[in-house]
Formats: C-alpha cells, sequence, structure tokens
C-alpha cells in the first residue's frame, strides 16, 4: 500500500512507538510504501530537531538514513492548487500523495483529517492499522 506519512505521525513511530510505531514495523516489513517529497522530508528534518527531542545531529542522522530513506519512495511532486486554505503548508502533504499515486494518507493533523473531499482518503493511524488487518 502506497502511503504519505504525515509529520506528527513519522515523529510518534520513530520516536514513541505505539500504535504509529506499528507503521514503522510494517514499512520495514514492505507491507507498507511511504512516499516522500523533499518540502515533506525537510519538514521531518526541521522538526526532529526539536529543542524537545533532544536528539543530536548523529541520532537525526542515523533515524534517516536507517529508517526513512531505505524504505520511503522518493517523488517530486508539482505544486497544484490549494487544498488546505487554513493551513497551506499541509498541501504538501496532498501533492505528494497525487504525484505518487498514494491510496492514503497517514496523519493526525486536524487539517487533513478534516478535508471533505480529499484527493486520496486521510486515515490515522488507527484506521490504517484496522484497515490492513493489524488489530
Amino acid at each position: 500500500m502506497r502511503v504519505v506519512i504525515d509529520t506528527n505521525v513519522l515523529v510518534s513511530a520513530l520516536l514513541f512507538g505505539g500504535l504509529p510505531g506499528r507503521l514503522q514495523v510494517l514499512w520495514e516489513q514492505g507491507r507498507l510504501v511511504p512516499l516522500l517529497s523533499r518540502p515533506i522530508l525537510d519538514e521531518y528534518l526541521r522538526v526532529l530537531a526539536y529543542s524537545k527531542f533532544s536528539l543530536s545531529e548523529e541520532e537525526i542522522r542515523f533515524l534517516l538514513e536507517q529508517h526513512i530513506l531505505p524504505w520511503f519512495e522518493v517523488v517530486e511532486p508539482d505544486q497544484g492548487a490549494s487544498f488546505i486554505p487554513d493551513d497551506p503548508a499541509d498541501d504538501k502533504f496532498i501533492w505528494c500523495a497525487l504525484a505518487g499515486h498514494a491510496e492514503c494518507i497517514v496523519s493526525g493533523d486536524d487539517h487533513l483529517l478534516s478535508l471533505a473531499d480529499p484527493p486520496a482518503p486521510v486515515l490515522t493511524p488507527a484506521e490504517l492499522v484496522e484497515r490492513l488487518g493489524e488489530k
């Protein structure tokens, strides 16, 4: 299943485990193909560098080299129409989903989850795990 993973879900998966952490297991087993664009990668790296996570540059590089880049497929989306006027920075996840033919976007973000007619379904990590039969 081709998916786009929002930043909050990725950080939760890599740093805190729990239900989002099950997604990491699934992508490392090849059951999910996470899609990535340069703007999304830039946001991942920016958020992982937040002081509240207390990660060193070496730890961030390890996460990137061991748990993101080997498993994520890079796509080059075009910037299109804005889908989220209240938070246009989230449009990058939709553009990535469109360019990579994603089956869904995995997010906990209210702006994405509340879209009336997204071009790809927006699921919470729990909804995706259930859909995959990984209860």
